[in-house]
Protein backbone atom coordinates (compact mmCIF):
# COMPACT_ATOMS: atom_id res chain seq x y z
CA UNK A 1 0.00 0.00 0.00
CA UNK A 2 1.24 3.50 -0.83
CA UNK A 3 2.07 6.04 1.88
CA UNK A 4 -0.39 8.87 1.23
CA UNK A 5 -0.37 12.23 2.99
CA UNK A 6 -3.44 14.36 3.55
CA UNK A 7 -2.51 18.02 3.88
CA UNK A 8 -4.95 20.64 5.10
CA UNK A 9 -5.27 23.35 7.76
CA UNK A 10 -8.01 25.30 9.61
CA UNK A 11 -6.71 28.52 8.03
CA UNK A 12 -8.45 27.48 4.81
CA UNK A 13 -11.81 27.76 6.55
CA UNK A 14 -11.07 31.40 7.34
CA UNK A 15 -10.93 32.45 3.67
CA UNK A 16 -14.39 33.99 3.90
CA UNK A 17 -16.16 34.25 0.54
CA UNK A 18 -19.60 35.05 1.97
CA UNK A 19 -22.72 33.05 2.64
CA UNK A 20 -23.82 32.59 -0.98
CA UNK A 21 -20.51 31.94 -2.70
CA UNK A 22 -20.15 28.38 -4.06
CA UNK A 23 -16.46 28.20 -3.07
CA UNK A 24 -17.12 28.08 0.67
CA UNK A 25 -15.59 26.55 3.79
CA UNK A 26 -18.43 23.97 3.75
CA UNK A 27 -16.49 22.19 1.01
CA UNK A 28 -13.55 21.33 3.25
CA UNK A 29 -15.76 20.49 6.21
CA UNK A 30 -17.62 17.97 4.04
CA UNK A 31 -14.32 16.42 2.94
CA UNK A 32 -13.10 16.11 6.54
CA UNK A 33 -16.31 14.32 7.48
CA UNK A 34 -16.26 11.98 4.47
CA UNK A 35 -12.68 10.78 4.93
CA UNK A 36 -13.01 9.82 8.61
CA UNK A 37 -13.00 6.07 7.77
CA UNK A 38 -9.60 6.52 6.07
CA UNK A 39 -7.85 8.48 8.80
CA UNK A 40 -5.85 5.54 10.16
CA UNK A 41 -4.44 4.88 6.68
CA UNK A 42 -3.30 8.45 5.94
CA UNK A 43 -0.29 10.50 6.99
CA UNK A 44 -1.47 13.91 8.22
CA UNK A 45 0.83 16.84 7.44
CA UNK A 46 0.47 20.57 7.95
CA UNK A 47 1.19 23.16 5.26
CA UNK A 48 3.56 26.10 5.60
CA UNK A 49 3.15 29.76 4.70
CA UNK A 50 5.43 30.31 1.71
CA UNK A 51 7.60 33.32 1.03
CA UNK A 52 6.99 36.02 -1.53
CA UNK A 53 10.08 34.80 -3.39
CA UNK A 54 8.46 31.41 -3.88
CA UNK A 55 5.24 33.01 -5.13
CA UNK A 56 7.36 34.97 -7.61
CA UNK A 57 8.51 31.78 -9.33
CA UNK A 58 5.12 32.06 -11.09
CA UNK A 59 3.50 35.41 -10.21
CA UNK A 60 4.53 39.01 -10.68
CA UNK A 61 5.12 41.20 -7.63
CA UNK A 62 2.21 43.39 -8.74
CA UNK A 63 -0.10 40.36 -8.63
CA UNK A 64 1.11 39.37 -5.16
CA UNK A 65 0.77 42.92 -3.86
CA UNK A 66 -2.77 43.20 -5.20
CA UNK A 67 -3.86 40.01 -3.42
CA UNK A 68 -2.23 41.13 -0.16
CA UNK A 69 -3.73 44.62 -0.35
CA UNK A 70 -7.18 43.28 -1.30
CA UNK A 71 -7.13 40.99 1.73
CA UNK A 72 -6.04 43.81 4.05
CA UNK A 73 -8.83 46.02 2.70
CA UNK A 74 -11.29 43.10 2.56
CA UNK A 75 -12.08 44.02 -1.06
CA UNK A 76 -12.96 41.60 -3.85
CA UNK A 77 -10.63 41.35 -6.84
CA UNK A 78 -13.66 40.75 -9.06
CA UNK A 79 -17.25 39.63 -8.48
CA UNK A 80 -16.18 35.98 -8.25
CA UNK A 81 -12.78 36.30 -6.62
CA UNK A 82 -13.28 37.34 -3.02
CA UNK A 83 -10.70 38.52 -0.49
CA UNK A 84 -11.36 38.61 3.24
CA UNK A 85 -9.02 39.49 6.09
CA UNK A 86 -7.48 35.99 6.21
CA UNK A 87 -7.46 35.32 2.45
CA UNK A 88 -3.81 36.20 1.83
CA UNK A 89 -2.58 33.92 4.59
CA UNK A 90 -4.92 31.12 3.46
CA UNK A 91 -3.64 31.53 -0.11
CA UNK A 92 0.06 31.38 0.79
CA UNK A 93 -0.65 28.30 2.90
CA UNK A 94 -2.59 26.71 0.05
CA UNK A 95 0.59 27.03 -1.98
CA UNK A 96 2.50 25.72 1.03
CA UNK A 97 0.58 22.45 1.02
CA UNK A 98 2.15 21.57 -2.31
CA UNK A 99 5.60 22.55 -1.04
CA UNK A 100 5.27 20.32 2.03
CA UNK A 101 4.04 17.48 -0.19
CA UNK A 102 7.00 17.79 -2.56
CA UNK A 103 9.50 17.93 0.32
CA UNK A 104 7.99 14.84 1.98
CA UNK A 105 8.07 12.92 -1.29
CA UNK A 106 11.67 13.92 -1.90
CA UNK A 107 12.57 12.82 1.63
CA UNK A 108 10.98 9.43 0.96
CA UNK A 109 8.48 9.64 3.81
CA UNK A 110 5.44 9.49 1.53
CA UNK A 111 4.66 8.37 -2.03
CA UNK A 112 1.62 10.53 -2.76
CA UNK A 113 -0.24 13.48 -1.28
CA UNK A 114 -3.70 15.01 -1.41
CA UNK A 115 -3.79 18.73 -0.65
CA UNK A 116 -7.25 19.75 0.57
CA UNK A 117 -6.82 23.48 0.15
CA UNK A 118 -8.69 26.65 -0.56
CA UNK A 119 -8.67 29.04 -2.28
CA UNK A 120 -8.17 26.94 -5.41
CA UNK A 121 -5.54 27.95 -7.95
CA UNK A 122 -5.65 26.82 -11.56
CA UNK A 123 -7.31 29.97 -12.98
CA UNK A 124 -4.72 32.31 -11.46
CA UNK A 125 -2.40 33.48 -14.23
CA UNK A 126 1.10 34.85 -13.65
CA UNK A 127 -0.38 38.36 -13.59
CA UNK A 128 -4.03 38.00 -12.50
CA UNK A 129 -6.19 36.44 -9.78
CA UNK A 130 -9.52 35.24 -11.18
CA UNK A 131 -12.16 32.51 -11.08
CA UNK A 132 -12.07 32.05 -7.26
CA UNK A 133 -8.26 31.61 -7.49
CA UNK A 134 -5.64 33.88 -5.89
CA UNK A 135 -2.31 32.09 -6.49
CA UNK A 136 -1.71 29.14 -8.79
CA UNK A 137 -1.01 26.43 -6.22
CA UNK A 138 -0.17 23.67 -8.66
CA UNK A 139 2.00 25.78 -10.96
CA UNK A 140 4.15 26.94 -8.04
CA UNK A 141 4.36 23.36 -6.80
CA UNK A 142 5.56 22.30 -10.26
CA UNK A 143 8.32 24.94 -10.23
CA UNK A 144 9.32 23.91 -6.71
CA UNK A 145 9.40 20.20 -7.63
CA UNK A 146 11.80 21.05 -10.44
CA UNK A 147 14.08 22.79 -7.94
CA UNK A 148 14.19 19.47 -6.05
CA UNK A 149 15.33 17.61 -9.16
CA UNK A 150 12.02 16.46 -10.68
CA UNK A 151 12.86 17.83 -14.10
CA UNK A 152 9.87 16.60 -16.15
CA UNK A 153 6.57 17.50 -14.48
CA UNK A 154 3.23 16.20 -15.74
CA UNK A 155 0.15 18.23 -14.77
CA UNK A 156 -3.26 16.63 -15.35
CA UNK A 157 -6.30 18.85 -14.81
CA UNK A 158 -9.71 17.14 -14.70
CA UNK A 159 -11.62 20.12 -13.29
CA UNK A 160 -14.70 20.87 -15.38
CA UNK A 161 -13.27 24.35 -16.07
CA UNK A 162 -10.10 24.80 -18.09
CA UNK A 163 -7.03 25.76 -16.05
CA UNK A 164 -6.10 28.82 -18.08
CA UNK A 165 -3.63 30.06 -15.46
CA UNK A 166 -1.66 26.81 -15.45
CA UNK A 167 -1.65 26.72 -19.25
CA UNK A 168 -0.40 30.31 -19.41
CA UNK A 169 2.39 29.61 -16.94
CA UNK A 170 3.86 26.75 -18.97
CA UNK A 171 2.80 27.80 -22.48
CA UNK A 172 6.35 27.94 -23.83
CA UNK A 173 7.93 25.39 -21.47
CA UNK A 174 8.98 21.94 -22.66
CA UNK A 175 9.76 20.70 -19.14
CA UNK A 176 6.12 20.73 -17.97
CA UNK A 177 3.36 18.90 -19.83
CA UNK A 178 -0.14 20.26 -19.22
CA UNK A 179 -3.09 17.95 -20.01
CA UNK A 180 -6.64 19.21 -19.47
CA UNK A 181 -10.08 17.68 -19.89
CA UNK A 182 -12.88 20.20 -19.38
CA UNK A 183 -16.40 21.12 -20.44
CA UNK A 184 -16.56 22.88 -23.79
CA UNK A 185 -17.86 26.47 -23.88
CA UNK A 186 -17.67 26.82 -20.08
CA UNK A 187 -15.76 29.39 -18.01
CA UNK A 188 -13.17 30.75 -18.74
CA UNK A 189 -13.61 29.97 -22.46
CA UNK A 190 -10.03 28.80 -23.06
CA UNK A 191 -8.56 25.36 -23.77
CA UNK A 192 -9.31 24.70 -27.43
CA UNK A 193 -7.77 21.58 -28.99
CA UNK A 194 -5.50 23.72 -31.17
CA UNK A 195 -3.97 25.33 -28.06
CA UNK A 196 -0.81 23.22 -27.81
CA UNK A 197 1.82 25.65 -26.52
CA UNK A 198 4.34 27.79 -28.37
CA UNK A 199 8.06 27.95 -29.09
CA UNK A 200 9.95 25.11 -27.44
CA UNK A 201 6.73 24.38 -25.53
CA UNK A 202 4.75 23.57 -28.67
CA UNK A 203 3.26 20.10 -28.24
CA UNK A 204 3.53 20.14 -24.46
CA UNK A 205 -0.05 21.36 -23.87
CA UNK A 206 -2.95 19.03 -24.65
CA UNK A 207 -6.55 20.26 -24.34
CA UNK A 208 -9.64 18.08 -24.55
CA UNK A 209 -12.97 19.92 -24.32
CA UNK A 210 -15.97 17.65 -23.80
CA UNK A 211 -19.54 18.53 -24.66
CA UNK A 212 -22.07 19.05 -21.84
CA UNK A 213 -23.71 15.84 -20.58
CA UNK A 214 -20.83 13.71 -21.86
CA UNK A 215 -20.87 11.53 -18.75
CA UNK A 216 -18.53 8.72 -17.77
CA UNK A 217 -18.17 6.94 -21.10
CA UNK A 218 -16.74 9.81 -23.11
CA UNK A 219 -14.41 10.98 -20.33
CA UNK A 220 -13.06 7.50 -19.65
CA UNK A 221 -12.50 6.85 -23.35
CA UNK A 222 -10.46 10.06 -23.56
CA UNK A 223 -8.23 9.09 -20.65
CA UNK A 224 -7.96 5.49 -21.85
CA UNK A 225 -6.76 6.46 -25.32
CA UNK A 226 -4.76 9.68 -24.77
CA UNK A 227 -2.92 9.34 -21.47
CA UNK A 228 -0.75 6.32 -22.36
CA UNK A 229 0.54 8.08 -25.48
CA UNK A 230 1.43 11.21 -23.53
CA UNK A 231 3.20 9.33 -20.74
CA UNK A 232 5.17 7.31 -23.30
CA UNK A 233 6.18 10.52 -25.06
CA UNK A 234 6.95 12.72 -22.05
CA UNK A 235 8.15 10.18 -19.44
CA UNK A 236 7.46 12.40 -16.41
CA UNK A 237 9.41 12.29 -13.15
CA UNK A 238 6.48 13.46 -11.02
CA UNK A 239 2.73 13.79 -11.48
CA UNK A 240 0.65 16.75 -10.29
CA UNK A 241 -3.13 16.67 -10.57
CA UNK A 242 -5.52 19.61 -10.47
CA UNK A 243 -8.34 17.65 -8.88
CA UNK A 244 -11.52 19.58 -9.56
CA UNK A 245 -14.69 17.67 -8.75
CA UNK A 246 -17.14 19.98 -10.48
CA UNK A 247 -17.25 17.47 -13.33
CA UNK A 248 -19.58 15.45 -11.06
CA UNK A 249 -23.21 15.00 -12.09
CA UNK A 250 -24.47 16.87 -9.00
CA UNK A 251 -22.43 20.03 -9.47
CA UNK A 252 -24.44 23.27 -9.62
CA UNK A 253 -21.88 25.16 -11.77
CA UNK A 254 -21.42 22.72 -14.66
CA UNK A 255 -22.99 19.86 -16.55
CA UNK A 256 -20.43 17.23 -17.51
CA UNK A 257 -22.45 14.60 -15.58
CA UNK A 258 -19.64 12.29 -14.47
CA UNK A 259 -20.47 9.89 -11.61
CA UNK A 260 -18.40 9.19 -8.52
CA UNK A 261 -17.44 5.82 -9.99
CA UNK A 262 -16.39 7.61 -13.18
CA UNK A 263 -14.14 9.89 -11.15
CA UNK A 264 -12.72 6.88 -9.32
CA UNK A 265 -11.94 5.21 -12.66
CA UNK A 266 -10.21 8.35 -14.00
CA UNK A 267 -8.05 8.58 -10.88
CA UNK A 268 -7.14 4.91 -11.24
CA UNK A 269 -6.19 5.40 -14.91
CA UNK A 270 -4.03 8.41 -14.04
CA UNK A 271 -2.18 6.58 -11.28
CA UNK A 272 -1.72 3.45 -13.37
CA UNK A 273 0.24 5.28 -16.07
CA UNK A 274 3.54 5.28 -14.21
CA UNK A 275 4.89 4.41 -10.77
CA UNK A 276 6.01 7.95 -9.96
CA UNK A 277 5.27 10.35 -7.09
CA UNK A 278 1.89 12.08 -7.27
CA UNK A 279 0.44 15.22 -5.69
CA UNK A 280 -3.28 15.97 -6.01
CA UNK A 281 -4.34 19.56 -5.41
CA UNK A 282 -8.01 20.37 -4.77
CA UNK A 283 -9.57 22.76 -7.27
CA UNK A 284 -13.36 22.93 -7.83
CA UNK A 285 -16.38 20.92 -6.72
CA UNK A 286 -19.36 22.85 -5.40
CA UNK A 287 -21.80 20.27 -4.05
CA UNK A 288 -20.12 19.78 -0.66
CA UNK A 289 -21.55 16.33 0.12
CA UNK A 290 -20.68 14.98 -3.33
CA UNK A 291 -17.25 16.58 -3.03
CA UNK A 292 -16.63 14.66 0.17
CA UNK A 293 -17.58 11.36 -1.46
CA UNK A 294 -15.43 12.08 -4.50
CA UNK A 295 -12.35 13.00 -2.50
CA UNK A 296 -12.82 9.84 -0.40
CA UNK A 297 -12.93 7.77 -3.62
CA UNK A 298 -9.78 9.53 -4.82
CA UNK A 299 -7.92 8.80 -1.60
CA UNK A 300 -8.99 5.16 -1.70
CA UNK A 301 -7.42 4.83 -5.13
CA UNK A 302 -4.29 6.73 -4.07
CA UNK A 303 -3.82 4.30 -1.17
CA UNK A 304 -3.94 1.22 -3.40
Amino acid sequence: MKEVAYISDPIYLRHDTGSRHPESSARLMAIESAIKPLRSSLVFLSPIAVSENLLMTVHTKAHIDLVRQSAEAQESIDQDTICSQESYRAAVMAVGAGIVAADAIKAGSIDRAFCAVRPPGHHATPTMAMGFCLFNNIAITAKYAQSLGYNRVMIIDFDVHHGNGTQDTFWDDESVFYFSSHQAFAYPGTGAPHDIGAGIGAGFTSNHPLMPNSGDEELLELYRTELPKIFDFFKPDILLVSAGYDLHESDPLAMLDVTTEGIRAVVRMILDQADIPAIFMLEGGYDPQALGRNVKATLEEMLR
